[in-house]
C-alpha cells in the first residue's frame, strides 16, 4: 500500500514519527467537532465520528494532494439540518449521496480547477472570517450547555476552564521553542488531561458532549422512496452541499499549495470528495468536506504524505470500536486552547498591512466576504459573492478603459485605432465613438489594441456598420485576433454586410 501511495523519492523523504503525530493530533481535534455538528444536527453522535473516519480515510487516500484532512464539516452539515427535521436522517443519507455523485462529476468532467479564479481578497476574506468563526465557536464552550437554555459558566468552573485554556496556548506558542520533533498540540492535549486527571479538576470533558461507544460502520441504502418526488425534495439540499463542500475543499487545498508551495489536483480532490460523501451516505455518515482548520494544525504538525491522514482517521475508528472511555476524559480546556491558535494562525493579519496598497475595491471586497462569513456562518455564500463583486469591479473597470483615437490617411479615410477589450460592459462607450454623419465615406476600425469578446460586442458591432451601410459608406476591420475573427464568421449578424467588410478582415 506504502508504495501504491508514494514514490521512490518520496518514500526516501518520510517522518513517519511525525506524520504518526501529525495523525493523532489531528484525530484529537476532530472529534469534538464531528460530535458538536452532529448534535446540533439533531442526529446520533455516531453519525458525527463515521464521517470522520469515512471522510477522513479516502480523502487521505484518494484526495488531490497529501496533508489534507476531511470530515464531519459543519458547513456542509449545516445545510441539511432542515431536511433532516422536516423528513427525518434517512432523506439527509440520500442527499448526502446525491451531493457525492454531483462532487464525483465535477471532478471528472475537470471543473476543480475554476476554483483557482477565486481573486486574492476573496481569499483573504474568507480566511479571516472562517479565523473568526473558529475563535467563536470555542468562546461557545464556556457556556454551560446543560439544560434548555445555556448559560455562561461563573465561579471556580469559569476560572478552570479559563486557566487551562491558557495553559494549552502557552504550551502550543512555547512548546516548538523547545523542540519541534513532537507536535505542540498532542503535547498539550496530552498534558492537560494528565494535569486534569491526577490533580481531579472539576472542568469540562468530551464527555459532556456525548458519549462515545459504537461498531463498525454498517452498510445499508437510506430508506427513502426511490421516485421522482423524492429527488425533487433533496436535489436543492444536495445542491448546495456540494456546492459548500467543494468551494471549502478546493480553497483548502489552494491554501496548503501556498503554505508548502506545492501543487495539488483539484479534480482529483473533487473526486475524491464526491466519492468519499458518497459512501458516507451509504455507510449511515452525515458528509462532509476538508476541514481548513485540522488541516493547518496536520501542516503545522510537520505532516508532509497522507500517511498522517490515514492515522488520522484510523484513530478514529479505534475511539468508535475500542478507544472511546479515555477520549471522553480529554478536557474541553485543551481542544479549545489548540482551536484558539488555530484561528489565531489561520486569521490573515498580513491583509491588515496590505490594506494601505490595496485598491479601494479590494478592501472593499476583502470586508464583504469577512462580515458574510461571520454574520451569515455561510462560506460559500461569501466566496460566491466576492467572486461576483471582483468579476463586475473588473469588468466596469475594463468598461472605462476603450478608447478610440482617430486620424485621416492621405486619401482622406477615417481610421479608429480601438483600445481596450470591445465586451458587454464597454458596448455604450464603444458605440459613442463614432459619427457615421461626419465621416467620410470610408473608414477604418483597427483592433490591434482590442478584441471582440462576447455577444454583446458582436451585437453592437453590428449596429455600428448598419448606421454606416444606411449611409451607403465602406468599414474596414483591421488587425482583429484570431478569436475574434472566429466569432464573427460564426455569427449571423453578419450575413447582410457587404463583402467589402468580410474581405478586410486581416488575420
Amino acid at each position: 500500500m506504502m508504495h501504491a501511495l508514494f514514490s521512490r523519492s518520496t518514500l526516501k523523504d518520510i517522518n513517519l514519527k511525525n506524520e504518526i503525530l501529525a495523525g493523532l493530533t489531528v484525530a484529537m481535534t476532530m472529534i469534538p467537532e464531528s460530535l458538536s455538528f452532529a448534535i446540533l444536527a439533531g442526529l446520533s453522535p455516531l453519525t458525527g465520528l463515521y464521517a470522520a473516519f469515512l471522510m477522513g480515510i479516502i480523502t487521505a487516500v484518494f484526495g488531490g494532494r497529501p496533508g489534507m484532512v476531511s470530515g464531519g464539516a459543519g458547513a456542509t452539515v449545516v445545510v441539511l439540518i432542515a431536511l433532516a427535521s422536516l423528513h427525518g436522517v434517512e432523506y439527509l443519507f440520500a442527499a448526502v449521496v446525491v451531493a457525492g455523485i454531483l462532487q464525483f462529476i465535477v471532478g471528472a468532467c475537470k471543473l476543480g480547477r475554476f476554483v483557482r479564479l477565486i481573486p486574492q481578497p476573496v481569499m483573504y476574506g474568507f480566511l479571516n472570517g472562517l479565523a473568526v468563526i473558529i475563535f467563536m465557536a470555542q468562546v461557545a464552550q464556556f457556556q454551560n450547555t446543560n439544560g434548555n437554555s445555556p448559560s455562561w459558566l461563573s465561579g471556580l468552573p469559569l476560572y478552570w476552564m479559563l486557566g487551562l485554556t491558557a495553559l494549552t496556548i502557552g504550551i502550543v506558542w512555547l512548546f516548538p521553542k523547545l523542540t519541534q520533533k513532537i507536535p505542540a498540540s498532542l503535547v498539550a492535549i496530552i498534558g492537560i488531561t494528565l494535569l486534569v486527571f491526577f490533580f481531579q479538576i472539576d472542568t469540562k470533558k468530551v464527555v459532556d458532549i456525548a458519549s462515545i461507544h459504537g461498531s463498525f460502520p454498517r452498510f445499508h441504502l437510506p430508506l427513502v422512496p426511490f421516485t421522482w418526488e423524492t429527488l425533487e425534495i433533496i436535489f436543492p439540499f444536495s445542491l448546495v452541499m456540494a456546492g459548500v463542500g467543494l468551494i471549502e475543499s478546493l480553497l483548502t487545498l489552494n491554501i496548503v499549495d501556498e503554505l508548502t508551495n506545492t501543487k495539488g489536483n483539484s479534480n482529483k480532490e473533487a473526486m475524491a470528495q464526491g466519492g468519499a460523501n458518497v459512501i458516507n451516505g451509504l455507510f449511515g455518515g452525515m458528509g462532509g468536506c476538508a476541514m481548513i482548520a485540522q488541516t493547518l494544525v496536520n501542516i503545522g504538525a510537520g505532516a508532509k504524505t497522507r500517511i498522517a491522514g490515514i492515522i488520522g482517521a484510523l484513530t478514529i475508528l479505534f475511539i468508535i470500536l475500542i478507544g472511546g472511555p479515555v477520549i471522553e476524559q480529554i478536557p474541553m480546556a485543551a481542544l479549545v486552547g489548540v482551536m484558539m491558535v488555530v484561528a489565531l494562525s489561520t486569521f490573515e493579519w498580513v491583509s491588515f498591512r496590505l490594506i494601505t496598497q490595496m485598491p479601494k475595491a479590494d478592501i472593499f471586497t476583502l470586508f464583504l466576504v469577512t462580515g458574510i462569513i461571520i454574520f451569515s456562518r455561510n462560506l460559500a455564500l461569501a466566496v460566491l459573492i466576492g467572486v461576483l463583486v471582483s468579476a463586475l469591479i473588473f469588468a466596469w473597470d475594463n468598461a472605462k478603459r476603450i478608447r478610440a483615437r482617430k486620424s485621416f490617411d492621405e486619401n482622406g479615410n477615417k481610421t479608429y485605432e480601438i483600445y481596450g477589450p470591445l465586451f458587454f460592459g464597454s458596448t455604450t462607450a464603444f458605440a459613442e465613438k463614432f459619427t457615421p454623419q461626419d465621416d467620410p465615406d470610408t473608414i477604418i476600425i483597427d483592433f490591434s489594441d482590442s478584441h471582440i469578446a462576447d455577444m454583446s460586442a458582436l451585437e453592437v458591432l453590428k449596429k455600428v456598420l448598419d448606421k454606416y451601410e444606411e449611409l451607403n459608406k465602406i468599414v474596414h476591420l483591421r488587425n482583429l485576433r484570431a478569436d475574434s475573427i472566429r466569432l464573427l464568421e460564426n455569427s449571423q449578424y453578419f450575413s447582410h454586410i457587404k463583402l467589402e467588410v468580410k474581405r478586410d478582415i486581416d488575420e
